[in-house]
C-alpha cells in the first residue's frame, strides 16, 4: 500500500479548491485535478473514495479552518458591540486571508454538498452563537429576534461588501475596493441598527 505524502495532499486540497470555484461543480472532475497536480488519479484514491469523498472532505475540513478563526478571541459573554465587532473582524480576515475558500464556500451554500457540510459545522455556530445572542436579549443590549433576522442584519452586510470586493464592482457596475473605512462604517450602522 502507498503511503500519504502530506506535500501531495496539500497541493490536491488547493488545486481542488482552485478548479471548484473556477469551473463550478459541474465542470470539476477527479481527471482534470489530477493533470493539475501532476500525479495519477490513482494517487487521489490514496486520499479520497470518490469526487463526493473528496468534495466533502475538503469542505469539512475547510469549515474546521474558518471555524478556528471567526471564534479565535471569542467569547461569548463578551458585551454584544465588542463581540459583534470582534465577530466581523474574525470573519473578514478569514474572507481575506482564504479568498477562494470562502468562495468555495459560497458554492457550497447552494450545492448537493452543502446540507451535509453545513451540517456538520452547524453546531458549533449555533452553540456558540446562539449562546451570544441569548446573553445580549438577556442583557439588555438588543431586543428578541429570530435568528435569520438576526444573522441578515449582523451579517448579511459584512458578506455583501465582500462580494462587492470579489468582483471588483458594487452597484450598477461601480469600480470597488473594500477598505477600512467602509467596513466600519457599515459596522457602525448593523450596530445601531441591532441595538437598543
Amino acid at each position: 500500500m502507498r503511503t500519504r505524502n502530506t506535500d501531495k495532499e496539500l497541493l490536491v486540497k488547493q488545486e481542488a479548491i482552485k478548479m471548484l470555484v473556477a469551473d463550478g461543480f459541474e465542470g470539476f472532475s477527479v481527471n482534470k485535478l489530477a493533470r493539475a497536480c501532476g500525479i495519477s488519479v490513482a494517487t487521489l484514491y490514496i486520499y479520497y473514495k470518490d469526487k463526493d469523498d473528496l468534495i466533502t472532505k475538503i469542505a469539512l475540513e475547510e469549515g474546521k479552518r474558518m471555524t478556528g478563526i471567526v471564534f479565535k478571541d471569542f467569547d461569548p459573554a463578551l458585551p454584544f458591540a465588542k463581540g459583534l465587532r470582534k465577530q466581523w473582524e474574525n470573519r473578514y480576515t478569514w474572507m481575506r486571508q482564504h479568498r477562494e475558500a470562502s468562495l468555495f464556500f459560497e458554492q457550497l451554500r447552494s450545492s448537493t454538498y452543502g446540507a451535509e457540510v453545513f451540517k456538520c459545522m452547524g453546531d458549533e455556530f449555533k452553540q456558540t452563537m446562539g449562546q451570544f445572542v441569548k446573553n445580549a436579549v438577556r442583557n439588555g443590549e438588543i431586543r428578541q429576534m429570530s435568528i435569520e433576522a438576526f444573522w441578515a442584519t449582523a451579517f448579511a452586510p459584512l458578506y455583501t461588501l465582500v462580494r462587492f470586493h470579489n468582483e471588483g464592482k458594487s452597484m450598477g457596475g461601480k469600480p470597488f475596493t473594500m477598505s477600512n473605512k467602509v467596513l466600519w462604517e457599515t459596522f457602525s450602522v448593523v450596530l445601531k441598527g441591532l441595538t437598543k
